[in-house]
């Protein structure tokens, strides 16, 4: 009889156990995302744009960073040897920054060395400009995203409070948390969005400093050819 009536009570609450389990609801990402309000849309646009904008530029950088290694020897060659334009012709195939600027540099061949160091600048600031294009809207996407999802935050803030306000006798701790990490959600995205654009700004900058220091080495190189020359 004991043992049977300890069955039964581990039964009954194995069954009352399994009844509360069934009436929590299991909260996942999607549902996370919907949940966050009207404040999510521009969150969700400022993400793709961002994402959008690393990946055109660091494509753009790769293809300008391709200009192979000896290129500056082949150049050296063909202009001690007189072959100006075929050097020139050389460079043109690249179509990179550097062969950009080199290219410049070798129709200006037969000006003053001070009229072609700055053709080879002008140039190189063209170049520069394309390479530095977008990456200002990625720094205001990482700036910008935290602040919408802290407006969001506030807004969704004031609408739970607002709820709270309007029912009538106790109000129920399941409103007021649901409000409240309904509002939550905007700021957590926001952050999320801002730290991506941040680091994938950081990293292009980096590139592309990268790439101008090289191209500053180049066109330092050609001059001083020109000067031997």
């Amino acid at each position: 009889m004991i043992l049977t009536q300890i069955s039964t009570e581990g039964q009954m609450m194995a069954d009352s156990l399994a009844v509360m389990d069934s009436g929590r609801q299991t909260i996942g990402l999607l549902d996370l995302m919907i949940k966050g309000g009207y404040m999510m849309i521009p969150l969700y646009i400022l993400f793709v744009m961002a994402i959008f904008i690393f990946v055109e530029k660091l494509i753009t950088l790769r293809k300008a960073s391709k200009s192979p290694k000896h290129l500056m020897d082949q150049i050296k060659l063909l202009v001690q040897g007189g072959k100006i334009e075929q050097a020139r012709l050389l460079c043109q195939g690249e179509n990179t920054p550097v062969a950009n600027m080199l290219a410049k540099g070798l129709e200006r061949i037969g000006s003053p060395l001070k009229n072609i160091e700055v053709s080879i600048e002008n140039v190189g600031k063209i170049e520069i400009y394309k390479l530095e294009k977008n990456l200002g809207l990625l720094a205001t996407v990482s700036g910008a995203a935290p602040m919408i999802g802290f407006l969001g935050t506030v807004a969704g803030m004031i609408r739970a409070f607002i709820g709270v306000a309007q029912e009538e006798g106790m109000v129920s701790p399941k409103l007021l948390s649901t409000g409240i990490y309904e509002a939550m959600i905007t700021t957590a995205t926001g952050l999320v969005v801002g730290i991506v654009a941040y680091l994938g700004y950081n990293y292009l900058v980096t590139q592309v400093s990268k790439l101008v220091h090289s191209m500053e080495y180049s066109s330092v190189e050609f001059i001083d050819l020109l000067q031997d020359k």
